[in-house]
């Protein structure tokens, strides 16, 4: 028995090697990593190219901290994240991980308002089954009831709507299009609920993650949603932590959705795992007000705009753009969908198979037609994790996918240099897993 403190008593087998989109322990197993752990090993384990740039820049840099100097790798990233961002987008605050990101999106929003002579702007509006990490501002911003509950006496307090969940909440002879509309307009009356002048920010995932698996919005719905915040100036926070970074096919997850925020923010495939790596995101509007306001964000860590993980940061952004990965990730994307479908779609507990890119989602019920989840008490998705585990396959289940509590998925995100034969691999070993789950 060691002394780490792990996520929970489990005991873990130890990782000793990582090469391509496997990964092996120390026992000579050797796992299919088809989620990239959780979304962030976008480029595999072992990419040269990668390990080189963050090999060089040690050798040059290894820190200097922010309040001091900025640095090469800081600027060059930054470049080359505003010149392939959404339209508006002109400045990067460089962090170490997605709960970072939108901690400071949060408090970059209040400052805004502060600068803008708007201080009665302090309330936030998110979505229920909305995960934006796990400092205490970022879980309070999210919507998932399990994750919340412990610390509940700790958040600040914010207001959540409906997702944009067509699988379980659009209604029966009601289209798309429709339902999108709908589920956006609980923002306009929500907004108006709390008064417009009280309320700084929207905060949603374009593609909810880890909470709800792999859930895409509507069409239309964040076009509606765009014109909501830009009717009562609310700032709208797009967090592509986890769908982000060409995920979904393209860099940005929100570019399908044909909207450009006001800020966002990345994290996990920025970095494809290799280096700690963050990044918030905003237009020029909101660093104008603060950088001829008070001249200063109120806000920092010691390792933010670490030269080693901008470093790879920008080798990993290289790779992406530079090696045509994008369409990729759409041709393999289109593949893992078809292989899904082909396998699972007629599976008496396969409820729904969706998603966007190498970013997808099966959410597994208890009965098909009624769309009725398992009993918690069974722990689907773990058991779907650990018979995965056994099989050599590496997933993302999650439980509570309906309402925090009740629903399981398994959230598939594997490496974009995955083949054909290996999404075969992917899917046969869940396919097993998902059956030896049930009958257990």
């Amino acid at each position: 028995m060691g002394h780490v403190f792990g996520r929970s008593n489990a005991q873990l087998p130890r990782a000793v090697r990582g090469e391509g989109c496997y990964i092996h322990d120390a026992e000579g197993r050797v796992y299919l990593d088809g989620s990239g752990g959780a979304a962030v090993s976008c480029l595999g384990h072992s990419d040269p190219d990668v390990r080189a740039a963050i090999h060089a820049q040690l050798d040059q840099l290894a820190f200097a901290h922010t309040g001091f100097f900025t640095s090469e790798a800081a600027e060059s990233l930054a470049d080359l994240l505003v010149e392939h961002a959404p339209e508006g987008i002109d400045r990067v605050y460089l962090l170490s991980g997605g709960s970072e990101s939108v901690e400071a999106a949060i408090k970059l929003a209040r400052q805004y308002f502060l600068e803008t002579g708007q201080p009665q702007r302090h309330r936030v509006i998110a979505r229920r089954q909305s995960y934006h990490g796990n400092t205490l501002g970022a879980l309070a911003a999210g919507g998932n009831a399990w994750r919340r509950e412990k610390y509940a006496p700790l958040l600040v307090e914010t207001s959540h709507i409906a997702p944009c969940y067509e699988y379980r909440l659009r209604e029966e002879g009601e289209s798309a299009e429709a339902y999108g509309l709908r589920a956006a307009d609980e923002l306009e009356a929500e907004i108006q609920r709390l008064g417009a002048e009280s309320v700084m920010a929207f905060i949603a995932e374009p593609v909810v993650g880890a909470t709800a698996g792999a859930v895409p919005a509507v069409e239309g719905y964040f076009k509606r949603i765009r014109e909501i915040c830009d009717r009562h100036g609310v700032l709208l926070i797009l967090d592509e932590v986890m769908c982000g970074m060409g995920r979904t096919g393209t860099l940005f997850a929100c570019e399908q959705d044909g909207v450009s925020p006001d800020i966002v923010t990345i994290a996990k495939g920025l970095g494809a795992g290799y280096m700690p790596i963050g990044a918030m995101l905003c237009t020029a509007q909101i660093y104008e007000a603060i950088a001829e306001g008070s001249g200063a964000f109120q806000h920092g860590h010691t390792y933010h705009g670490h030269p080693l993980a901008a470093a790879a940061g920008r080798a990993v952004l290289t790779a992406i753009l530079g090696r045509n990965l994008l369409p990729q990730v759409r041709a393999r994307g289109a593949y893992l969908q078809a292989a899904l479908t082909d396998t699972l779609g007629q599976h008496p507990h396969v409820g729904d198979i969706r998603g966007r890119g190498l970013f997808r989602g099966v959410e597994l019920v208890a009965d098909r037609d009624a769309k009725t989840p398992f009993d918690p008490a069974l722990k689907i998705n773990a058991k779907v994790k650990r018979f995965a585990m056994d099989e050599g396959l590496i997933c993302y289940p999650a439980g509570g996918t309906l309402d925090g509590k009740h629903g399981d998925h398994v959230l598939l995100a594997p490496p974009f240099i995955i083949s054909e034969e290996q999404i075969g691999e992917l899917v046969g070993k869940l396919s097993r897993a998902i059956d030896r789950a049930i009958a257990a």
